[in-house]
């Protein structure tokens, strides 16, 4: 576990600063499972987790959700057979914030549980 892991997401309003180039090849490092892509012109955080069937898929999913609701922080979770796609991006700034990677962390963390 990271000690992104372990930090609580801080309250984001429009106008938060995103996460600068170095922070963000600081932030990545921390978290080799993810990617950075950008989609629809705006930067975001994504991890492909796979799963023995649909079932396991879905339970992940579950939890993925539960702690988002906590947290009061949501990614796009896409379900598929076997797999879940968790995409992580702070709305209220269209972009990266250190929540994201924050959130990243502890979706990495799930597994563990």
């Amino acid at each position: 576990m990271t000690e992104l892991s372990k930090m609580t997401c801080e309250a984001c309003q429009a106008g938060a600063p995103k996460v600068s180039d170095e922070e963000l090849a600081t932030l990545m490092k921390e978290l080799p499972d993810w990617a950075a892509p950008v989609k629809e012109g705006v930067l975001q955080l994504e991890r492909v987790y796979r799963f023995k069937n649909f079932k396991q898929a879905w339970a992940f999913s579950n939890k993925v959700a539960e702690m988002a609701e906590a947290e009061f922080h949501h990614p796009g979770i896409l379900l598929e057979w076997g797999k879940v796609t968790v995409t992580w991006w702070t709305h209220a700034i269209g972009g990266l914030h250190k929540n994201d990677f924050i959130m990243a962390a502890k979706t990495d963390a799930l597994l563990e549980e």
